[in-house]
């Protein structure tokens, strides 16, 4: 390794901070490159916005209006990315009708139909279907569930993904290749030299209490939202890593309402949809700006309400529905004084700090989803550059792992002694990584009970994510697996996670139940803003005595009789409904 002017040899080539989706791609692509990298997240994998969106990758049709780059770079690493995990992508296909309001609506519709013209030229970028023009007979036949008299509409395609799985397959990639990766690890102070140049970060694990020292020729900011404060731990200003955050929320319901997602426009004439989206349904979203704590951001009722009221005039079912909760993100959009956050870029900018006097510092700033490939690869061209290594990016060639092979998930649950169900959830998540988990089993068929109920998930798969992804307590794993996020809402399965967790990490039981309980009480505020008045009593009732039982020492037993649903439907009349049901896979069909 190279010596810095300074005689110092520094721990590694590249520091980057921030373990979303950004990241975690530019980690994986300078290992790819032959550097060596260490990476810190101060929460946990794709704790913000990277695991709080729409769940697509998709090219945007409405950005053709305003930022067509965009649509053509997101259309463009949808490809790679269907390329390089082709187990996390699934179809989405979209129905967009049109309503007879007004007398220009049989003119609205052609326009549209010329638009998605104009779309269909980057739909082989990403393997996507040609949009087509519907009669109202054919829109109404496809989705009996539509409301309204219209005069057609359009179908185009779009591609789903679990973000949270994108991001830990990339840092595994990175891992495997050498690079050092910590979570729930803060960086406290980024380090620079008496010239100004970047040295290092200094670092504290926030479960532990560890903190240390790591030197790097090169520190990556990658935070996201975040990025203005940690560029302050390096002495710049808010100004020099400047974002416009704005928050997007979107609430989940227990099953597969329609196989097709439906743009709809909401009361002040945003796009906002209801989609299928692995095997439940999901209506989105909001964008607002954001003045809030980033740790702690949650949906309120008057945006869930926004939402269900956008969605209800065109698809009335959403109203008996039984929504089960709610997620929110913050998006790190370029910064721009005056339009609406909607209409704000969703381009993105590599910030070289040598222009501030902090030479080797660098910010990445905006970006979405579905080009986060390649905005990772021209940060890391950007690394390259400065240190002045000539390799060239090779992450939309290479396979992240999971990505090598497909699998047949019946024949996987078969060889397994499992549920096909069971099998197909595994093998969506970890790809041909899920015969590693398959092997577990058969050294130790204890591990085939099944802990979560609803998605549902293996102990064998719980003890697989702490050995080899980090998780480090039930909310990690539940992010990693989806465990605690079906309609139980963690109440039958959070416990008995905890009680693993805490074994694999050498830590008492009490711990195990601590953790349960916290990953329970963030659960049920993130689903207070859908819950009617007679569930939230009764939530708060359990998780008192649940409390109560560990102040007392006691070991803790799932309430019988007291635990019912945990989200419900709002009613036209503001009555409670409720549901319950599992529809599988949830592929999406094709249109």
């Amino acid at each position: 390794m190279p010596v810095e002017a300074s005689g110092e040899r520094p721990d590694v080539d590249v520091v980057v901070i921030g373990g979303g989706v950004n990241g975690a791609g530019v980690a994986r692509d300078c290992t790819q490159r032959g550097l060596k990298v260490a990476v810190f997240e101060r929460n946990d994998i794709a704790f913000g916005a990277s695991g709080n969106n729409s769940g697509m990758i998709h090219g945007g049709p409405r950005y053709l209006t305003y930022d067509p780059d965009v649509t053509y770079s997101s259309c463009l690493d949808s490809g790679h990315i269907q390329r390089i995990a082709p187990h996390l992508l699934f179809r989405i296909p979209f129905l967009m009708p049109v309503h007879r309001e007004g007398r220009s609506a049989k003119l609205s519709l052609t326009l549209l139909d010329a638009f998605f013209d104009l779309y269909d030229k980057y739909q082989p970028l990403k393997h996507g279907k040609p949009h087509a023009r519907l009669t109202a007979e054919e829109l109404q036949q496809l989705e009996p569930g539509l409301a309204g008299r219209t005069v057609g509409g359009i179908s185009f395609d779009e591609w789903g993904i679990d973000g949270v799985r994108l991001c830990v397959g990339n840092l595994v990639d990175a891992a495997e290749g050498g690079a050092e990766v910590r979570v729930h690890t803060t960086v406290t102070e980024i380090l620079r030299r008496d010239d100004g140049a970047v040295r290092g970060v200094r670092y504290r694990d926030l479960l532990t209490g560890e903190s240390g020292v790591r030197t790097g020729r090169v520190v990556v900011n990658a935070t996201g939202a975040w990025a203005p404060i940690t560029a302050a731990l390096g002495g710049l200003s808010n100004n020099q890593a400047r974002i416009r955050p704005g928050k997007g929320i979107h609430v989940f319901f227990d099953r597969r309402l329609t196989n097709y997602a439906i743009a709809v426009r909401a009361i002040d004439g945003r796009q906002v949809f209801l989609e299928p989206w692995q095997n439940m349904s999901v209506i989105g979203t909001t964008d607002t700006d954001y003045y809030g704590d980033l740790d702690d951001v949650v949906a309120t009722t008057a945006e869930v309400r926004y939402l269900v009221q956008a969605v209800a005039r065109v698809f009335p079912a959403i109203l008996s529905a039984r929504a089960i909760g709610t997620w929110a993100g913050v998006r790190p959009t370029l910064y721009d004084w005056g339009p609406n956050p909607d209409r704000l870029s969703r381009e993105h900018e590599v910030v070289d700090h040598t222009a501030h006097g902090v030479p080797g510092l660098y910010s990445m700033i905006g970006g979405k989803l579905a080009s986060y490939r390649l905005f990772s690869e021209e940060m890391t061209d950007a690394v390259c550059k400065q240190l002045g290594v000539n390799e060239r990016s090779r992450t939309h060639l290479t396979a992240l792992p999971g990505g090598e092979e497909l699998i047949d998930p019946i024949a996987l649950a078969e060889d397994a002694g499992i549920e096909a169900v069971a099998g197909a959830r595994l093998e969506y998540r970890h790809g041909a990584r899920s015969q590693r988990i398959v092997e577990r089993l058969a050294r130790s068929p204890r591990e085939a009970s099944i802990v979560c109920t609803c998605e549902p998930v293996l102990e064998a798969e719980v003890r697989y994510v702490v050995e080899h992804e980090w998780a480090q307590t039930v909310d990690d794993v539940s992010r990693r697996t989806r465990l605690g996020l079906g309609s139980c809402g963690g109440m039958r399965c959070a416990a008995r996670c905890g009680a693993i967790v805490a074994q694999m990490k050498g830590r008492s039981p009490l711990d195990g139940q601590r953790m349960a309980l916290d990953f329970l009480e963030m659960a049920a505020r993130r689903r207070l803003s859908v819950l009617g008045p007679l569930q939230a009593r009764q939530e708060a009732l359990t998780l008192a005595s649940i409390r109560a039982e560990l102040g007392s020492g006691r070991s803790i037993e799932r309430p019988s009789g007291v635990l019912g649903p945990t989200g419900y439907g709002i009613s036209s009349n503001g009555s409670v409904s409720g549901g319950s049901g599992y529809s599988g896979r949830g592929t999406g069909s094709g249109a």
